[in-house]
C-alpha cells in the first residue's frame, strides 16, 4: 500500500492539522480550501483509514489520525532538517580539503593557508600532500592543486592567484671563482643548474630594457627535479641558475646569494589553483579566497 500513497499529501495533511482549520490550511499552502479538502479525502482512501472527522464547524483527528499525524510531523521534520544540512554542506566549507603541492612551496605557502583555513572554518579537516611529480587530480582524489610557474594545456580549470618573479643568482664563492657575467650572452659559457621539471631547463629567454629578447642556451653541470634541491647547489657554489623569488629573497638580503643581469628581466611565474570539474566546490573556492587574500598581502 505503501507504493500507491502520494507522499506530498502528507505535508498537506499536516499542514492542515497544523493550521487548524481547511480555510487557514488553504491559504498557508496558496492553494483552495477545496483542494485541501480534495487532498485529504485521496490520502483517506489510499490508506484505507479515516484520518479527521469533520463536522460545519470544527475537525478533529481519529485516534489513528492522531498517531499517524505524529509520525507525518516527525518524518517531514527530518526532511527538512536534511534540506537545511544539504543547504550547509552547499554554503558552508566542510569535510575533508585535500591538496597537493610541491616541495618549494607547499610547506612555505600552502601549509600556513592551509592552518588558516582550518581555523577559519572548523568544520573542514585538511590534506597537505607536498610531492615534486605532477599529481593526478581524480585519479588521486584530490580537491586542488597550488601549481607555479607555467600551466601545460589541461582538461583541469585553473584560477590564478598571483606571480612571482623569476630571478638569476648565484653564489658570492662562484663569481670569485668563475667570474660575475655582464651580458645573457656570456651565461652560455658559465657553469649552470638545471631544474629538469621545466619545460626547458637549460634555455632562457632574457628581455633588456629596449625590450630585445636574448636567448640564451646554458651549459649544464648539475641538475635537480626540485627547487629546494637545485637552490642548495647554488648556494653551495656549483653554478648560476634561475630561481623564483620567494625562494631567494631572503638569500639575497643575507648576501648567500646575489642576483645578476639587473638591466634584463624574465617572464613573470604564477601562482595556480588547479581544480577538476567545472565549478570549484564551495570550500575549494573558499581556500582559492583566502590563498589569493594571503598571497596579495
Amino acid at each position: 500500500m505503501a507504493a500507491e500513497i502520494n507522499l506530498n499529501r502528507l505535508g498537506v495533511f499536516v499542514a492542515l492539522i497544523r493550521a487548524g482549520s481547511f480555510t487557514e490550511a488553504a491559504r498557508q499552502l496558496g492553494t483552495t480550501k477545496a483542494m485541501v479538502s480534495q487532498h485529504l479525502a485521496r490520502l483517506e482512501e489510499e490508506l484505507g483509514v479515516t484520518l479527521l472527522v469533520r463536522s460545519t464547524r470544527k475537525m478533529s483527528l481519529t485516534d489513528a489520525g492522531e498517531r499517524f499525524h505524529e509520525d507525518c510531523a516527525r518524518v517531514l521534520a527530518d526532511a527538512e532538517s536534511a534540506i537545511a544540512r544539504l543547504g550547509e554542506c552547499r554554503d558552508t566549507p566542510m569535510g575533508v580539503l585535500r591538496v597537493a603541492a610541491a616541495g618549494d612551496h607547499g610547506p612555505a605557502i600552502v601549509a600556513p593557508a592551509l592552518a588558516a583555513f582550518a581555523e577559519r572554518y572548523p568544520q573542514v579537516s585538511v590534506e597537505l600532500v607536498v610531492s615534486d611529480s605532477l599529481v593526478d587530480l581524480i585519479a588521486e582524489r584530490f580537491d586542488l592543486s597550488i601549481r607555479l610557474g607555467w600551466l601545460r594545456d589541461s582538461s583541469l580549470r585553473a584560477a590564478k592567484l598571483a606571480s612571482f618573479r623569476q630571478c638569476l643568482v648565484a653564489s658570492p664563492a662562484y663569481l670569485a671563482a668563475h667570474g660575475t657575467p655582464g651580458t645573457p650572452d656570456a651565461l652560455a659559457s658559465h657553469r649552470w643548474v638545471a631544474l629538469t621539471v621545466l619545460a626547458s631547463p637549460t634555455r632562457w629567454t632574457f628581455v633588456d630594457a629596449s625590450g630585445a629578447e636574448h636567448a640564451v642556451q646554458m651549459r649544464s653541470v648539475a641538475s635537480a627535479n626540485s627547487t629546494l634541491a637545485a637552490h642548495a647547489f647554488v648556494v653551495a657554489g656549483m653554478g648560476a641558475s634561475v630561481l623564483p623569488d620567494y625562494v631567494v629573497d631572503d638569500d639575497l638580503a643575507a648576501g648567500r646569494l646575489v642576483s645578476l643581469l639587473p638591466d634584463f628581466r624574465l617572464p613573470e611565474g604564477g601562482v595556480h589553483a588547479v581544480y577538476p570539474g567545472r565549478q570549484p566546490s564551495v570550500k575549494v573556492r573558499a581556500f582559492i579566497d583566502l590563498l589569493r587574500e594571503r598571497l596579495g598581502s
